[in-house]
């Protein structure tokens, strides 16, 4: 940890660097001391030089100004922590420096054994989310009017007049992926460091996926581990019994994550609970509950992964013994998860008045976020650049 003191200071150029991606890192000092402890100073330069897009070995070494045997152990340790993606394709690899949310963050805390110091990570990371509100970092994640994740609904509970696509079924984007992985959920490892333990016995290992060229990455540098489909269905009916909402991104191709998230550890679930309604784009179905029919036993209060189920106002100021839980529709995503723990049958799904259509690919997404954080024009220059002479 030598390199700390100096390096805090020269991580500006770092910072900036990040700050193009959609979603950018909030600068402050907790935020300085996480990047001093995942980046030496060289592995920040280098970081700092990258192009939005894939590079290869040799345009680093000339963005860097660095000869190709310099630049490429750097880049080794880069990856190998999570901080940039390799990706060999035709015999040639490309590098691709991994944002910080969600990216080299999450990456972090998928394995067990590491060199770096996770029990500080995990208490930096986690007051630096906290800080400053939704003037802070939640709101750089949180804020936007397109959203970077989405939730996926439990098809086993939509109406039967009701159909998902193929980009709505958490089964079918399995079936899509040409290559999967579990890892370990980065929000129960990073409690655990914290000395909690989730309330839903929901486990730490092999419970959240990792899909495509990103799972890839991730099994070659021992953060994920590969599996067959069967398994990854296996794993998703667990995470269902045990009442987790499904996450991934907010588009219609190739998604590369389906996490699966509790109320009391996810950092998603959390940033909804704070106050960011639409911090997460809904399903297609809103859960509604029958007042008839509900003997307020407090399961579904208890289910609910973004806490939106509570006592009905009306049977709060009523002079009736009658009391009922009702739902938030202006926060409830929709994803079933309420549905099955109700013994008495009273919750169910109904389709929401507009079905909104995601982007079609991560481009198209990053770039819409871009536009309404007013951020669009340097990623479009970067992306020019490219197949400029």
């Amino acid at each position: 940890m030598g390199h700390l003191a100096g390096g805090k200071s020269g991580l500006t150029p770092l910072i900036d660097r990040l700050n193009r991606y959609p979603i950018g890192l909030v600068d402050s000092e907790r935020l300085r001391e996480i990047l001093s402890l995942l980046f030496d100073e060289m592995e920040s330069f280098v970081g700092s030089r990258f192009p939005l897009h894939e590079a290869t070995l040799e345009e680093l070494a000339r963005l860097t100004e660095m000869s190709p045997e310099q630049v490429l152990p750097v880049l080794e340790r880069m990856a190998d922590k999570g901080l940039v993606m390799d990706m060999p394709f035709a015999g040639t690899t490309y590098y691709l420096l991994v944002p910080g949310l969600i990216g080299f963050m999450e990456f972090t805390f998928m394995r067990r054994h590491s060199d770096l110091p996770l029990g500080d990570l995990a208490r930096l990371m986690s007051e630096y989310l906290e800080e400053q509100g939704k003037a802070g970092q939640a709101g750089e994640f949180f804020g936007s009017r397109t959203q970077l994740t989405r939730a996926l609904v439990y098809d086993t509970h939509i109406p039967v007049s009701s159909q998902v696509t193929s980009y709505e079924d958490a089964r079918q984007i399995i079936q899509d992926a040409d290559y999967c992985a579990v890892t370990l959920c980065y929000c129960r490892h990073k409690k655990e460091h914290l000395g909690e333990t989730c309330r839903k016995g929901a486990p730490v290992e092999d419970i959240c996926m990792v899909l495509g060229e990103g799972a890839r990455f991730l099994v070659r540098r021992g953060f994920a581990q590969e599996r067959d489909k069967a398994s990854m269905l296996e794993t998703l009916e667990h995470a269902r019994a045990l009442g987790l909402t499904h996450v991934t991104d907010n588009v219609r191709e190739q998604p590369s994550f389906l996490c699966n998230c509790c109320r009391c550890c996810c950092e998603l679930m959390a940033g909804v609970q704070l106050g960011f309604s639409d911090g997460i784009a809904k399903t297609p179905f809103l859960a509604e509950i029958d007042p008839q029919g509900c003997n307020y036993c407090g399961a579904c209060l208890k289910a609910c992964n973004v806490k939106c189920i509570g006592l009905d106002p009306a049977a709060r100021h009523s002079s009736s013994a009658a009391r009922f839980a009702a739902i938030d529709a202006s926060v409830c995503l929709g994803c079933g998860a309420c549905v099955s723990v109700c013994e008495q049958g009273a919750i169910t799904l109904s389709a929401r008045a507009q079905r909104r259509k995601p982007p079609k690919a991560r481009g198209q997404l990053f770039a819409r976020i871009l536009w309404e954080k007013g951020r669009l024009w340097p990623f479009v220059l970067d992306r020019a650049r490219r197949w400029l002479p």
